[in-house]
C-alpha cells in the first residue's frame, strides 16, 4: 500500500496546525494564561500573523511571573515572552524541524511563509503522532504482532 510520503520525506505542511490564536504583546499574563487554559495549549504566538513579536509559553510564566512574585493582571506579555522567536518552514522536512526544536530547547515552533507571516503550528506531538501513529515501521510492527498473536 502506498503512503503519501512514498519518495519524499514528510514535510512540516503535512503536519503543521493552520488554526493559530495569536495574544497581543500588550495582553496581561493573567490574559495569555486565560486563554491558553481555553483552548488547552502551553504556548501562545504574540503579536499577529503577519508580525510575529515573540512567544510566551507556560514556562514563561512559570519562571518569568510565578517563581519572581510578580502580579499577572499587571504584567504584560511582552515583559515575559521568549525572543528571538525559532521557527520553521512549511516546506521544511520533520527532521529539520526536530532539529531546531532539540538544538533550542522547544517544544512547538511557529510555521512562517515568505515574508515571515505565519502560516501555522508545529508541535513535537503532531510530529510523535505523525511519526509514530502514521509510520509504516510502527504500522508494520503492529500488525505483525496482532497477526502473531501476541
Amino acid at each position: 500500500m502506498a503512503t503519501e510520503d512514498q519518495g519524499r520525506s514528510p514535510r512540516v505542511q503535512d503536519v503543521m496546525s493552520t488554526d493559530v490564536e495569536f495574544i497581543a504583546p500588550d495582553a496581561t499574563v493573567q490574559d495569555a494564561a486565560i486563554l491558553m487554559g481555553e483552548i488547552e495549549v502551553g504556548a501562545l504566538p504574540v503579536g499577529s500573523a503577519e508580525r510575529l513579536d515573540g512567544v510566551v509559553t507556560d514556562r514563561d510564566i512559570l519562571y518569568r511571573l510565578v517563581a519572581r512574585g510578580r502580579e499577572p493582571a499587571t504584567v504584560t506579555v511582552r515583559e515575559i515572552m521568549s525572543r528571538p522567536v525559532v521557527s520553521c518552514r512549511p516546506e521544511d522536512t520533520l527532521r529539520a524541524a526536530m532539529d531546531a526544536m532539540a538544538a533550542n530547547h522547544l517544544r512547538r515552533l511557529p510555521v512562517v511563509g515568505d515574508g515571515g507571516a505565519v502560516r501555522g503550528w508545529i508541535t513535537l506531538a503532531d510530529i510523535a503522532r505523525r511519526l509514530l501513529v502514521g509510520g509504516d515501521t510502527l504500522q508494520a510492527s503492529l500488525h505483525t504482532l496482532t497477526e502473531g498473536g501476541a
